[in-house]
């Protein structure tokens, strides 16, 4: 009897022991999980804990969610732009959202039609980039310009910038919103924008490239740079559509 109780003392000391080298190991695994902005507002900077994006409030994801595609029910991944719900008046005054532009690669910038500064670049830069893509791959494509100062921007302003900019193809949309909704968008994309007069505004230079999704895949930050990545962006993406 002594020799059982023997045995089975020693065996619950073993099981004491391997639950308390489980339950160490498993915290030391949580410990070395890795967190990220779904839409890498601050590139690819990681955090050891689970918490809120400082630039657009989104969930951080752990690395490895964030390497799956998760769909929510209307097949878009918690990446996507398309889950912001607001709404957005066209140059044309058609009311969309979003998901509308759902489909097509985005190429987006953000810029206020009074800008006599930088924004005049940033167009000049979407027109180059534009004119480099075959033909054939427009349909594919979608040159979104959002505007900053909604409140002058109205859509008949929007329309007539872009006639007066040669931007009033099929391929080209403007989009007013709400100074909310745009305050959220541009914290999605990383673009900050101040308003420093009742007509001015100083604001990021960053033109940014969407998959059909809706998910951020590449920006090209500065006036007039070499837009040979974004290009190559663009046709990587379009080539897998």
């Amino acid at each position: 009897m002594k020799t059982l109780k023997s045995i089975l003392s020693l065996f619950i000391v073993a099981l004491s022991f391997t639950s308390c080298h489980f339950s160490d190991s498993k915290k030391s695994n949580n410990d070395l999980v890795l967190y990220q902005c779904p839409m890498k507002c601050e590139g690819d900077k990681t955090f050891d804990h689970a918490g809120n994006c400082s630039v657009c409030k989104m969930d951080l994801k752990a690395l490895a969610e964030t390497s799956l595609t998760e769909l929510n029910h209307n097949g878009i991944s918690d990446e996507s732009i398309f889950n912001l719900t607001s709404t957005w008046h066209t140059e044309e005054n058609e009311i969309i959202q979003l998901e509308d532009l759902k489909g097509k690669t985005l190429v987006m910038v953000m810029i206020y039609t009074t800008c006599k500064a930088a924004c005049p670049r940033l167009v000049a830069d979407m027109r180059n980039i534009e004119a480099k893509i075959p033909k054939e791959n427009m349909k594919d494509l979608r040159f979104i310009l959002v505007s900053i100062d909604p409140e002058t921007d109205t859509p008949d302003r929007l329309k007539a910038f872009a006639k007066e900019n040669f931007m009033d193809g099929k391929q080209w949309t403007f989009l007013q919103g709400t100074q909310s909704s745009v305050r959220e968008f541009a914290n999605v994309l990383a673009v900050k924008y101040k308003q420093i007069s009742p007509m001015d505004f100083s604001h990021s230079n960053i033109i940014s490239v969407f998959n059909s999704g809706g998910e951020l895949i590449h920006q090209q930050e500065g006036l007039g740079v070499d837009n040979k990545e974004t290009l190559q962006a663009i046709h990587d993406l379009i080539n897998k559509n």
